[in-house]
Parts: structure tokens; C-alpha cells; sequence
């Protein structure tokens, strides 16, 4: 039986994720599988990948074959450099000691740039959140001044008004009083 590390289809539209499973190569995408393997899930950034290793591994050495897409998430995680390594220690190039210490040293300058992808991230995204605040606080400062501009006119308009009104008022009480007095 030809096997086939796939991908299967899972979640909403415009949000999938994918499980990692082990099928028989006739077998629909979506459709029956022998073993799931992990998941792979590219909402999130960076992607997040789940995968058992060692089962991974064992498929690959009795010969699944993986998908384009699925062996580069295997090249990613390391399997591929393991089984190529494994293949050094059985022609006898070097020792399962030194293929551990090369593949160790792999996944720690791994993890290292994956971090560095992380926080290079997690900085531009901070710097994004302080340009979006600087923007939002000199708009509301403008909104401010605006209001407070339109408040001094009413305020000046209603003064005028007041002091208008009061005038006229002034005017007709001397006039009323002078008649009077005669």
C-alpha cells in the first residue's frame, strides 16, 4: 500500500487549519487516514506547527511520502535533516553521538532565528501600536482645539448678544424715564 503524508482540509472558510495525517495515497483529501501526526495552522504568525516527530520519522523510514507542502513543514521541524542523518550513521560516515550534537546544533540555530522572527514581530507590531496612538492622540487634540474654538464663538456670540440685549435695555429705560419726569 502507497502511503501519502497529506494535509487534510479542516475549519472555516478563509480560516483553515490542517491536520497532518499518514493516508493511503487512493484516499481522498478530506476522506478516511491511518494516523494523525500533528497539525498545521497558518493563522496565527508565524505559522504554528504541532507534530509528533518520532512518528513522523518512522513514516518517512518506511517510505509515506510527503506532499510538497507537507515536506516543508518536515524540513522545517527537522525530520528530513534526521532521517538524513540517520542515513549517515548506517553507511558509517560518523556516529549516532555526532549526528545528535549536529542535529542539536541545527535546532538551536533554529530556534534562535525563529525567535528572532518573533520579536522582530513583536516589535514592528509595538511600533505599529505607538504610530497608531501618536495618530489617534493628535486627532483628538485637533478635535479639541476645534471644539473649543466653536465654544469660544458660541460663548463670544451669546456675550455680544447679552451685552447687546442689555444695551437695548439701558436705551429704553432712560427713554421711559425721561417722559416720566416731565
Amino acid at each position: 500500500m502507497a502511503t501519502k503524508i497529506r494535509l487534510q482540509r479542516h475549519g472555516r472558510k478563509n480560516y483553515a487549519f490542517y491536520p497532518i495525517v499518514i493516508a493511503d495515497s487512493r484516499a481522498p483529501r478530506d476522506g478516511k487516514f491511518i494516523e494523525r501526526i500533528g497539525s498545521y495552522n497558518p493563522n496565527t504568525n508565524p505559522a504554528t506547527v504541532t507534530l509528533n516527530f518520532e512518528r513522523a520519522l518512522y513514516w518517512l523510514n518506511v517510505g509515506a511520502q510527503p506532499t510538497d507542502t507537507v515536506r516543508n513543514i518536515l524540513s522545517h521541524e527537522g525530520v528530513l535533516l534526521m532521517k538524513h542523518l540517520q542515513g549517515g550513521v548506517k553507511k558509517g560516515a560518523f556516529n549516532e553521538e555526532e549526528a545528535q550534537r549536529r542535529f542539536e546544533a541545527w535546532k538551536l540555530k533554529r530556534q534562535a532565528s525563529v525567535d528572532a522572527a518573533k520579536a522582530s514581530i513583536a516589535s514592528k507590531k509595538e511600533l505599529e501600536d505607538k504610530k497608531r496612538l501618536e495618530a489617534e492622540e493628535a486627532k483628538n487634540k485637533a478635535k479639541a482645539e476645534a471644539v473649543a474654538k466653536k465654544k469660544a464663538e458660541i460663548a463670544a456670540s451669546k456675550a455680544e448678544a447679552d451685552a447687546a440685549a442689555a444695551a437695548a435695555a439701558a436705551e429704553e429705560t432712560p427713554a421711559e424715564e425721561a417722559p416720566a419726569a416731565e
